[in-house]
């Protein structure tokens, strides 16, 4: 058993590292992160763009001071335009500096730290494309649903939801979508919009700067396929372990039922001739009444006439076994016999015919010497 015991402890050894090293990689595929700034390292290319409501006979202003380390610029919104409004947008681009579609479905959130002044209540808008109504070069037809957030004096760290942004009634409305219909994908997004709202302040400069602007996400399909080949591996060592724990269980029951064999009573014993009368008789009387329940040193002292300190001396010498020890051998040897040979006899009634009257206390003392349980034993036997 020492062999499998070995086995055992490399190959759990082997499938926990293997275990550890596919699930950190999982996770380090799961959690996922694009920072758009600085602007130039970004692997999603784009450039702001200020925007402003002069197309509608206002007189709002957004100036870009800076988009290549950080994001910062001025919004002045005039009370000129019926719906008065400034802003400045992150437009995508491929390699050309051409705006482009980009696909943000495996992100879910936005984060930044953002400061204001004077304070100011401002909205983030996506910009979607609705498959129904969009027209690429007309952005008032793509679905653009947004989040609000407050930026003051001093830094705060925003995180927006981007799998909760909330469509404009504006815009369901105008293009005759019901008002439940507030579903949208991520898949084709032409800019990310930070926008003024009806409670930023107006006639006055309001300067706006962001940092640490970064697209995250959690993409679980890895953790999946990693915990599917897991549960697999596992199962298949599992079964392997087993098996090979019955073999080796197995074959170390057998070379002990041999090496026990000169001990039990339904075999003559192999002993040499013995050193005086006194150990013969010992020996003898122990392997005819090993089965009789009520057998204990006492009774073999009163019948054959020996101390209880030579007697035990007698069997140390002989077998290395005390009074005890031996008769529990006797026993247990031919437990173990009549468990592999009599399958329709219970586990209780063999217990009984050898000597012992608690079944727990054979059932203790059988797995202290076999290192199973009889029912185990017969099995594997």
């Amino acid at each position: 058993m020492l062999n499998f015991y070995k086995k055992a402890i490399t190959v759990l050894v082997g499938l926990l590292t293997v275990s550890v090293l596919l699930l950190f990689g999982a996770l380090k595929h799961t959690f996922i992160s694009q920072s758009l700034l600085p602007r130039g390292d970004s692997e999603l290319p784009w450039r702001a763009s200020p925007e402003d409501d002069t197309s509608q006979g206002g007189a709002s202003e957004a100036i870009v001071l800076d988009d290549t380390y950080g994001l910062e610029y001025d919004l002045f919104i005039a009370p000129k335009a019926q719906y008065p409004a400034a802003s400045v947008g992150l437009v995508f681009t491929d390699a050309k500096g051409e705006p482009r579609l980009v696909d943000l479905s495996r992100y879910s959130e936005l984060t930044f730290t953002v400061k204001c002044s004077p304070a100011n209540e401002l909205a983030l808008m996506v910009f979607t494309v609705d498959e129904r109504v969009t027209k690429l070069d007309d952005f008032l037809t793509y679905r653009s649903p947004l989040s609000f957030f407050s930026c003051g004096e001093q830094w705060q760290q925003q995180r927006i939801d981007l799998t909760r942004l909330e469509t404009p009634q504006w815009w369901l409305t105008n293009f005759d979508f019901k008002l439940s219909m507030s579903e949208y994908s991520l898949q084709q997004v032409p800019k990310i919009l930070f926008a003024s709202t009806t409670q930023s302040p107006q006639n006055q400069l309001l300067h706006v700067r962001f940092n640490q602007l970064e697209l995250a996400g959690k993409e679980w399909g890895y953790v999946y396929c990693v915990a599917v080949f897991l549960f697999v591996l596992w199962t298949i060592a599992g079964v392997w372990l087993f098996r090979q724990h019955t073999r080796a269980l197995t074959e170390s029951l057998k070379r002990k039922i041999q090496q026990d064999r000169p001990l039990v009573a339904y075999q003559q014993l192999s002993v040499e001739p013995k050193r005086d009368k006194d150990s013969d008789a010992i020996l003898r009387y122990l392997t005819t009444e090993y089965a009789n329940p009520e057998l204990n040193l006492e009774a073999l002292v009163n019948a054959i006439g020996v101390s209880r300190t030579k007697i035990n001396d007698i069997l140390k010498a002989e077998l290395g076994f005390t009074f005890t020890g031996y008769l529990n051998k006797l026993r247990l040897t031919e437990a173990a016999r009549l468990l592999s040979e009599s399958k329709d006899v219970s586990v209780g009634e063999i217990a009984y015919s050898v000597g012992y009257k608690n079944i727990s206390y054979f059932n203790k003392l059988f797995k202290e010497e076999y290192g199973c349980s009889p029912k185990v034993f017969r099995s594997v036997y």
